[in-house]
């Protein structure tokens, strides 16, 4: 069938894990995905899910917070902890609203944070957002270094500090990338927002900040050099 709800824009049958306790819910999400062109892999348990993924990494999971066994977000922490998912494109969905648990989920890892009730159209349009950010073009496709401490190789999509791997969510190496492409020059919060998330308007300019955070921690002495530009925004100096 015909129609922007059905069309796949470049990522025909990827495959998303959705996890979630409502089965209403569950059956609501894979439906949509599905129509959409998605393949879903459905579980209603954080324990289901994880012993699923050690052998089946999906291209993306939608991760309810509130689950009966393992809270969501310990399940995205257990994510970000393992070499072989650690890049995995993670959207929480969640009942909670609270600013605290949209910048929890956040500094956890996850990509992205929806809240219930939800569009099923702005879920699938999100989706694909994220899996676009999480993908590189082929223009992207090479070797980005920073002094001497740091390698990005954009096509394998690995970092290295000091010869040490790091490893960085999708949404924090596409600003990691964006910022060393543009090293010398301030970003406004506005500006980075465009970039990654191509001017969606759920998304607060306090999102970056969290994420640049977790980027810095992440990145040790190395992160120092992401710099805020009080007022502004951020850059990435030239040299420590």
């Amino acid at each position: 069938m015909a129609g922007e709800d059905f069309q796949v824009e470049m990522i025909t049958r990827k495959r998303i894990a959705v996890v979630d306790d409502e089965v209403d819910i569950l059956k609501l999400v894979s439906i949509h995905l599905n129509r959409a062109g998605f393949s879903v892999m459905e579980f209603e348990n954080s324990s289901s899910f994880l012993d699923a993924l050690k052998t089946d990494i999906p291209d993306l999971v939608i991760l309810d917070l509130m689950l009966p066994d393992i809270h969501g977000t310990e399940v995205c922490r257990m994510i970000r902890s393992s070499d072989s998912t650690a890049g995995l494109p993670i959207i929480m969905l969640t009942a909670m609203v609270d600013e605290s648990d949209r910048v929890a989920g956040l500094e956890m890892g996850a990509d992205d944070y929806i809240a219930k009730p939800f569009s099923p159209r702005e879920l699938v349009a999100r989706v694909k957002a994220v899996l676009r950010r999480s993908t590189p073009k082929d223009s992207d496709r090479n070797i980005l270094t920073v002094n001497d401490s740091m390698i990005i190789d954009t096509e394998r999509f690995t970092v290295f500090v000091n010869r040490i791997k790091v490893d960085l969510t999708s949404t924090e190496f596409k600003l990691l990338q964006v910022l060393v492409r543009g090293r010398g020059r301030v970003f406004s919060r506005s500006r980075l927002l465009d970039i990654l998330w191509q001017g969606e308007k759920y998304v607060t300019e306090r999102t970056i900040d969290v994420h640049i955070a977790h980027l810095r921690s992440k990145l040790g002495k190395t992160g120092n050099l992401i710099e805020n530009v009080r007022g502004v925004g951020y850059r990435l100096m030239e040299s420590n």
